[in-house]
């Protein structure tokens, strides 16, 4: 993380500096374009672009760092791993289930979203898979002894 907040650190006070240079060449230049003023803008232009790089890289470590935290949260929260805080009353649930279940439902999800993002192969009912036999029952084997 640290690597990443340095880059985006250098990435701005470059662009920060192009900026100011590009403002000095174009008053040292009273305003008229020159090579000196073309090569600052170029020079802005790419520190933008580096810049702009950096803070795309920065946004997908914290997503990705916000897609683990609550990964973790639900494993925890599923699971009862998470205790109750001091001093708050603990209240009764949905009894956890085990993170292996919770992978498995979690894995059934999401090829559930990818049949239907790309339509089943059903024509034009919105991907909707025509099953008429018995309806999908989430639960798995264990549910039933509990």
């Amino acid at each position: 993380m640290d690597n990443i907040v340095d880059a985006l650190n250098n990435a701005y006070l470059e662009f920060v500096g192009a900026i100011a240079n590009t403002l000095e060449t174009k008053d040292a230049a009273n305003g008229q374009v020159t090579a000196a003023t073309d090569a600052a803008l170029e020079n802005l232009k790419q520190r933008w672009e580096l810049f702009r790089v950096s803070c795309d890289q920065a946004e997908e470590f914290v997503e990705s760092v916000k897609l683990r935290i609550g990964s973790e949260c639900l494993v925890d929260e599923a699971t009862g791993s998470v205790a109750g805080k001091p001093g708050q009353p603990v209240t009764p649930g949905l009894p956890p289930i085990s993170a292996v279940r919770l992978e498995q439902m979690s894995k059934a999800v999401r090829w559930l979203v990818i049949e239907l993002q790309q339509g089943s192969g059903s024509g034009g009912n919105l991907g909707i898979p025509q099953h008429n036999s018995a309806p999908f029952d989430a639960r798995f084997h264990e549910d039933s002894t509990q």
